[in-house]
């Protein structure tokens, strides 16, 4: 750990730090060319020259989005992730005394085989879950479980701002979903007259971690300070979620750990572990169980369809 012009830079699991003052993505300057790439696909201007030779540093973190486009479009490879829990995560799942969670997003089973040479977007769910146990992971939970949660609360948030318009107190519309941390902190940061749009659920993760820690807890008889949360996500700035100080609800950290699709592609690489001839397996019940509009947040215009797929008891008339 180490500060630069005031702010934490951290390489390994950071814990009880403001998470605008962590550095998600970095340059190395030694491999930056210049180009100008970053900056081009930068919304918020953190990411600038610093020099003559135009070279390229995040120059303020609490502007950085977390989003990752400028990493994904680096043509050089200078630019990566600045926040690792892999190396705590193998160590957590060593320990006899932590019951160790998985909580993967719909994305990740969408994105997972390509790392191991499948079609780009072909789905390996079942193959991840069979992973995840071989990993050594306790309980295989699903953030999909979260994504039919987060839904029925949105769409019912929805339909009663849609039936109550214009009355005193009621939140305006349009409503706009809050499952996405870049999303959010850009409108926190720039758009502040946006959030009482934004819809009051939290994201999937932010409730299963909660989810985990209270009723998952209860229903496996473990402790919840025994438990170890790993939300693994595919993107940067669920990392940030992961660390936002409100994400305590269950008297304890929510989620103790974010890894993204390639660091649990890693994971299983360093494990030996032959991820195209595993068999199949389903997540554990307790909360793991999903429908199709929970898989479906994982494409262009998903979370839309979940809602207007939510069965309701309200006609068409009643709204």
């Amino acid at each position: 750990m180490k500060q630069i012009e005031g702010v934490m830079y951290q390489t390994n699991a950071p814990k009880g730090i403001d998470p605008d003052g962590i550095y998600f993505v970095q340059v190395d300057t030694t491999k930056c060319e210049g180009c100008g790439a970053c900056e081009e696909v930068c919304a918020t201007g953190a990411i600038q020259s610093i020099n003559d030779d135009y070279i390229h540093q995040v120059v303020d973190t609490a502007a950085c989005m977390n989003c990752g486009q400028c990493l994904v479009s680096c043509p050089y490879g200078a630019i990566y992730e600045g926040v690792s829990y892999v190396d705590e995560i193998f160590e957590k799942l060593k320990d006899p005394d932590t019951v160790v969670v998985s909580m993967p997003a719909p994305a990740v089973r969408y994105g997972l085989g390509e790392c191991f040479g499948g079609a780009p977007g072909a789905y390996v769910g079942q193959q991840m879950h069979a992973a995840l146990r071989k990993l050594g992971f306790d309980y295989i939970w699903d953030n999909e479980f979260a994504a039919d949660v987060t839904i029925m609360e949105e769409g019912t948030e929805l339909i009663n701002r849609v039936k109550n318009a214009g009355k005193k107190d009621t939140l305006p519309l349009p409503q706009f979903t809050s499952c996405c941390p870049g999303w959010m902190k850009f409108v926190e940061s720039y758009h502040p007259d946006l959030l009482p749009h934004i819809s009051t659920c939290k994201s999937p993760i932010g409730m299963l971690g909660a989810l985990a820690k209270t009723y998952g807890a209860h229903e496996t008889h473990t402790p919840a300070k025994k438990m170890y949360t790993v939300s693994i996500m595919p993107c940067i700035a669920k990392k940030y979620e992961g660390l936002r100080p409100e994400m305590a609800d269950s008297g304890y950290r929510d989620i103790d750990a974010t890894i993204n699709t390639r660091e649990l592609a890693y994971m299983i690489k360093k494990a030996g572990i032959d991820f195209n001839t595993l068999p199949g397996e389903d997540p554990d019940p307790v909360l793991g169980e999903s429908t199709g509009a929970a898989t479906i947040f994982g494409t262009s215009g998903g979370v839309m369809e979940a809602a207007l797929r939510l069965p309701t008891r309200h006609s068409p008339a009643s709204i």
